[in-house]
C-alpha cells in the first residue's frame, strides 16, 4: 500500500513513517522540508496523486485563534487535491475530547478540522489521542517562575508518541472507520503531580505549586479522557521517563 504522510518529518509523522516501512508499506513523508506547504498549496497535488492513503499530521504553527483558519484551509487544499489524485482513505490524528473544551482556540480548530473531514468527499479516519508524554516539559515551560511551577490539577491520560504512531499506523492501513478511534495511556494523573514526578525523576529541585488558574489546562472544564471503547497503549509515565 501506498500512503503520504503529510507532516511525516515531525514527532509523530516520522515514527509513522518508520512504522509503516517496516509492515511492508511504502509510506512517503512531506513536508515544509521537502516542498509541501498545505496552506499556499504548493507541492499538494504532487504528493497525493496515486497514493491509496492521505495520513494528515499536519500542525498549526500557533494554538489560538489563528489555528482555525490554518485548519480549514489546509483541510480543503489537501481534500481537493486527494480527490483529484484518486485517494481512497484519508486519516487525520486529533485529540481526545476535543469537541469538549470549547474554551480553547486550538481545541475549537482541531474540531473544525474532523468537521470539515467528515463532510468531505474521501473515506476517512480520525484517531484521538490525549495529551501527548513528549509535551509534558513545554506544557511546564509555560508557567515556571525561578524555583517554582504552577499547575492545576485538571486528570490527564499522558500517552507516549511512539503509541500514538503505531496506532495511526494501524487505522491507516485498515478500512476507513467513518468515525473516530480514541486512544491514550494507561493511567490517570492530575497535572500537577504528573509535574512532580517529572521533576522528582530528573532530581530538578523546583516544586510543584497547584493553582486551578495556571496554564492552558486550567481552562478545560469538559472531559479529555478516553471512554471505556478506547485502545489504552501500554507505556506507563514512568517507564517513558526511565
Amino acid at each position: 500500500m501506498k500512503l503520504a504522510v503529510i507532516g511525516g518529518t515531525g514527532l509523530i509523522g516520522a515514527r509513522v513513517v518508520k512504522d509503516l516501512d517496516a509492515a511492508g508499506h511504502e509510506a512517503v513523508p512531506h513536508g515544509k522540508s521537502t516542498g509541501i506547504d498545505v496552506v499556499s498549496g504548493q507541492g499538494v497535488d504532487e504528493a497525493v496523486a496515486g497514493v491509496d492513503v492521505v495520513v494528515n499530521l499536519t500542525n498549526s504553527p500557533t494554538f489560538d485563534e489563528a489555528s482555525l483558519a490554518f485548519f480549514r484551509t489546509s483541510m480543503d487544499n489537501l481534500l481537493a487535491a486527494a480527490q483529484r489524485g484518486g485517494v481512497r482513505h484519508f486519516v487525520v490524528l486529533s485529540i481526545v475530547g476535543v469537541d469538549q473544551v470549547p474554551e480553547l482556540d486550538y481545541y475549537r480548530a482541531k474540531a473544525l478540522q474532523e468537521e470539515i473531514l467528515k463532510s468531505g468527499p474521501i473515506p476517512y479516519s480520525i484517531v484521538r489521542a490525549t495529551q501527548f508524554m513528549e509535551f509534558v516539559d513545554a506544557v511546564m515551560s509555560w508557567t515556571a517562575e525561578g524555583e517554582t511551577v504552577r499547575l492545576p490539577a485538571t486528570p490527564i491520560q499522558p500517552i507516549a508518541a511512539k503509541d500514538v504512531a503505531a496506532a495511526v499506523a494501524e487505522v491507516a492501513v485498515g478500512e476507513p472507520l467513518m468515525g473516530v478511534r480514541n486512544v491514550g495511556g494507561p493511567e490517570i494523573l492530575p497535572l500537577d503531580e504528573l509535574g512532580r514526578i517529572t521533576l522528582s525523576h530528573r532530581a530538578d529541585g523546583r516544586t510543584v505549586v497547584t493553582d486551578p488558574t495556571a496554564g492552558m489546562f486550567a481552562a478545560v472544564r469538559g472531559d479529555v479522557l478516553t471512554d471505556p471503547n478506547a485502545r489504552l497503549a501500554p507505556t506507563r509515565y514512568t517507564e517513558w521517563l526511565d
